[in-house]
């Protein structure tokens, strides 16, 4: 019998998973989404060429894989649709690789925009909402009565639709929000046609047979481990849980099929939306960190905030999710650095702390340490990375007792570089 790996990432999202899912897919038999939905930006960039997957596991351009959409995720059918359109250049066999969770819930138009009504609603408290109808879409999970994808094969869905978009519509009308839906609605039933196209089933019965028969498989995370809607910053967070518990609540495996737990960190940090971020820069140096990384939202586009990497929080996530192996992405962004700081500790009211705090105070301040830069040229494996890289590896091992074993050097499949452990 085999076991599951799981990989996730530890900050804010937004850390890489993208490529070192599709870097590690040619080791597995099956890799699977196990929560969040088209919140999701999944960057690959392979033979010269970007693709951004939002709600496709990021094994899809492997076409021994099968692809699972776990019941944890919500579907948006409309961004499904063009996700789909998008991948009919490359001639992959959508239909046999890629399997859909008949328990995975449906975004409906009237989400997205209880999303933005609820999000302006909040004025200057807003929590950053990428608007997609995620947090609505869960809320009526947790209410009981969202719709799944199996639903829609059912001789009375429209009928259960209608009833929960008017749900909706009243609380639209409660808070004085008017947008109109008839165009979206009628994307969102032709959607559904292709949707009913693909495998629709009880996956989690296809995850443990394949397990059961020694295959192995991905668990594929989305966000990250500080937007977790118990263990993030709250109410700063996602709506999901995006930790490894989160992988067995949302693929239906038992926490003792878990083996690898890969934990996906950048070299520093970011974050899109409202909240807080210790070691937010707010100068030139962070300035430099948006622009040399790219540091632009996949899925929404927003200009991301950066600060220095965060052992305290790093710490956090670590426990949380029982990282076994570390993945450090973005290296090369700092490449070029006089200096380049890390986080050791938080200083609230005079004292030092190395808890991740509950709340955030004004006068939470990381204390820094400085370490010395480096300058990324020519490499061929590990060992020939500089000298200042490799010792600033070996710092973030030591503090947070867990190997790294994967550094990312850029955004292609080739700019990778495997550390034995």
């Amino acid at each position: 019998m085999s076991k599951v790996d799981v990989l996730l990432g530890l900050q804010w999202g937004d850390e890489g998973k993208g490529k070192a899912v599709d870097f590690l897919a040619p080791k597995y038999d099956v890799v699977a989404r196990f929560q969040g939905g088209p919140n999701a930006g999944h960057t690959l960039e392979f033979d010269g060429k970007k693709h951004v997957l939002h709600q496709i596991p990021s094994g899809i351009f492997h076409q021994e894989i099968k692809n699972v959409i776990g019941n944890g995720v919500v579907i948006d059918p409309i961004v499904f649709k063009k996700e789909i359109d998008e991948l009919a250049p490359y001639n992959l066999d959508l239909k046999s690789s890629l399997i859909l969770s008949n328990k995975a819930q449906l975004i409906l138009p009237t989400h997205k925009l209880l999303d933005k009504a609820l999000e302006i609603s909040k004025g200057n408290e807003k929590i950053g909402s990428t608007l997609r109808g995620i947090g609505p879409t869960y809320q009526d999970k947790i209410g009981r009565h969202g719709l799944r994808i199996g639903d829609t094969i059912e001789a009375d869905f429209e009928s259960r639709y209608n009833r929960l978009k008017d749900q909706h519509l009243s609380i639209l009308d409660r808070l004085g929000f008017e947008e109109e839906h008839e165009a979206a609605e009628r994307e969102f039933f032709d959607s559904l046609d292709l949707i009913r196209s693909f495998q629709i089933s009880s996956t989690e019965y296809f995850i443990n047979d394949c397990i059961s028969a020694g295959k192995k498989v991905l668990a594929e995370g989305a966000q990250g481990t500080l937007l977790d809607v118990d263990f993030g910053s709250y109410p700063f967070v996602t709506s999901s849980n995006t930790t490894t518990a989160g992988a067995c609540a949302g693929l239906g495996i038992a926490p003792k099929r878990i083996d690898q737990v890969f934990g996906i960190f950048k070299a520093y940090c970011t974050r899109v939306g409202s909240g807080p971020f210790p070691t937010e820069l707010f100068n030139e140096e962070g300035e430099r960190l948006r622009k040399l990384g790219n540091e632009f939202g996949a899925t929404t586009g927003r200009p991301r905030r950066c600060g220095w990497l965060d052992i305290p929080a790093l710490n956090y996530s670590c426990m949380l999710n029982g990282v076994t192996q570390l993945f450090m992405m973005k290296a090369d962004v700092l490449s070029g650095l006089d200096t380049v700081k890390i986080c050791n500790a938080y200083s609230s009211n005079g004292k030092h702390t190395l808890e991740f705090p509950f709340i955030y105070s004004e006068n939470y301040e990381p204390v820094n340490e400085a370490v010395e830069g480096w300058t990324l040229n020519a490499y061929d494996d590990y060992a020939s990375l500089p000298s200042k890289l490799k010792e600033f590896i070996e710092t973030i091992e030591n503090k947070v007792e867990t190997p790294i074993s994967l550094i990312s050097l850029g955004p292609d499949r080739k700019e990778t570089v495997l550390k034995k452990i």
